[in-house]
């Protein structure tokens, strides 16, 4: 579940070799892990690697030599020359004793499988010159590929595309997922993603202390709230979410009956005055409040047993918006802020940010989606293929003081202190008008029963997502607090809890 950049999986690999193994023992181990892989994935028929200088066109060569030895018909291009070749490198090149053909797009053909080889997780510019003409010849030609590592011309730390990019129906890499793997677009270029172990220990972690994680079960389940048999409701916690006026209740509703159905053991909407009929005709189980203004809010909130707050969805962008959120953080209680509530700040982000940290208030969770992110981090743009999703996340989070979940198909979610995670459960149907709105119910309701804020909003997206999946194409927000039952029988079973 960890995901190692590509400076912390050489370092992996440093403290193994430092350890008595090789660095040619990992070679001999990936090679063969990756010749099993494509045998798997294709029975019979030619096979052509394509080999880059470095060791991942090591691990192809290795890999070529296992394929023959197996029976395969199996060719190799080379990008340089053979004599050229250092390191592990060399010492796998040794090990085939077959022919070495030119680097050429000709040379591609249409094989029963590609092996890519080129570059792995660790490129750093621009694909240009022979092999960007040698990777739109492999794209072009047909044939099934199966990427090392990842698949050539995707960065490993932002899974930009670097100029042009191998299109693989499957990946092998090592010991763990890199960012790339996960982040878009890269994660679409990977096919099936196969991690394998080539003796690595899992105490190399302990000198790396990697900070970001696969968003998933096996990460957060340990302080997943399971309620108890001799619980109750007001033990579970109780969240407000603020109401729009008249014209825009629903989001909030969307939010309320998420954070209901994520565990809360109460839910209030607070809602303006002129919303209160429209509210009360659409809510059973949730309680309404009139509240008109910020003070009257500040007012409700200071009954501590209100401890999880969602401001901004369908709240309008303004002064009110503003004085609500400053509300929220005043009373200390833990606050999901989106939607409007971000975009209020949005000419004067500092003000946000000082408002949460000068409150002492360690629980809030900025949700902004691709187009809101900018109006908090205009400094921070997504059109630098250099700069990761998760490095623009773990940058806004240290700034703000708060934990931000950057919304999308690769949600990222950071905490001020460094760690992150990456979910990759989001169906596209999640696309779709309120989906955000009830992600953030989802939040409170966890913030509610006392998850600590970060573990909070992971679990929540990873919820967003499966609920997503269990309601399938044709998904409206309504859906997916409907929904979580099921999920939640599901994840249960995978813990052994009974229910």
């Amino acid at each position: 579940m960890e995901i190692l950049t590509t400076t912390e999986m050489e370092r992996a690999d440093l403290l193994t070799i430092s350890s008595g193994s090789s660095g040619f023992a990992l070679m001999l181990a990936a090679g063969r892990a990756v010749a099993n892989a494509a045998n798997d994935l294709i029975e019979e028929g030619p096979i052509l690697v394509v080999a880059g200088a470095g060791n991942n066109g090591g691990d192809g060569l290795i890999a070529a030599t296992e394929l023959l030895a197996k029976g395969r018909e199996v060719s190799v291009i080379l990008l340089g020359e053979r004599d050229a070749l250092k390191g592990d490198a060399a010492l796998a090149a040794r090990e085939w004793k077959g022919p070495v053909f030119p680097f050429h797009p000709q040379a591609i053909r249409t094989p029963a499988l590609i092996v890519d080889a080129l570059f792995g997780a660790g490129l750093n510019r621009p694909v240009k010159g022979d092999a960007q003409a040698v990777i739109e010849a492999i794209n072009q030609s047909g044939a099934p590929v199966l990427s090392i590592d990842l698949p050539s011309g995707i960065s490993g730390n932002s899974g930009a595309i670097m100029g042009v990019a191998i299109r693989a129906r499957e990946t092998v890499t090592f010991f763990r997922r890199k960012p790339g793997h996960l982040l878009l677009p890269g994660r679409l270029n990977c096919g099936r993603v196969r991690v394998v172990d080539i003796g690595i220990d899992d105490e190399v972690l302990q000198e790396i202390h990697p900070a970001t994680f696969e968003n998933c079960p096996e990460w957060w389940q340990a302080v997943f709230p399971v309620p108890r048999i001799d619980g109750h409701k007001y033990g579970r916690g109780h969240a407000v979410i603020v109401s729009g006026g008249l014209g825009a209740s629903g989001a909030a509703r969307l939010a309320g009956r998420g954070a209901l159905r994520a565990g809360a053991g109460l839910v209030t909407l607070a809602s303006p005055r002129d919303a209160l009929a429209v509210n009360a005709a659409a809510l059973t189980a949730i309680m309404l409040r009139t509240i008109d203004t910020p003070a009257e809010f500040a007012t409700l909130l200071t009954d501590r047993r209100l401890n999880a707050c969602v401001v901004g969805p369908g709240a309008g962008v303004g002064h009110r918006t503003r004085e609500l959120v400053h509300a929220a953080l005043g009373a200390g209680c833990s606050s999901v802020l989106d939607a409007d509530a971000l975009t209020s700040f949005a000419d004067a982000p500092d003000r946000l940010f000082e408002a949460i940290k000068s409150a002492g208030n360690s629980q809030v969770v900025l949700t902004p989606h691709e187009g809101e992110f900018p109006r908090l981090f205009s400094d921070m743009s997504n059109k630098n293929p250099l700069r990761s999703k998760l490095e623009r996340v773990r940058v806004a989070a240290e700034r703000s003081g708060a934990v931000v979940l950057l919304k999308g198909p690769d949600t990222v979610v950071a905490s001020p202190d460094g760690r992150a995670t990456i979910a990759a459960n989001a169906p596209p149907w999640l696309a779709t008008a309120g989906a955000g709105d009830v992600l953030s119910g989802f939040i409170a309701g966890l913030l509610a029963q006392r998850v600590p804020t970060f573990e909070a909003t992971c679990i929540a997206v990873w919820l967003h997502g499966e609920a997503g999946s269990e309601a399938g194409p044709g998904l409206i927000a309504e859906d997916l607090p409907e929904v979580l039952p099921a999920v939640f029988r599901r994840l249960y079973d995978e813990f052994g809890i009974e229910y």
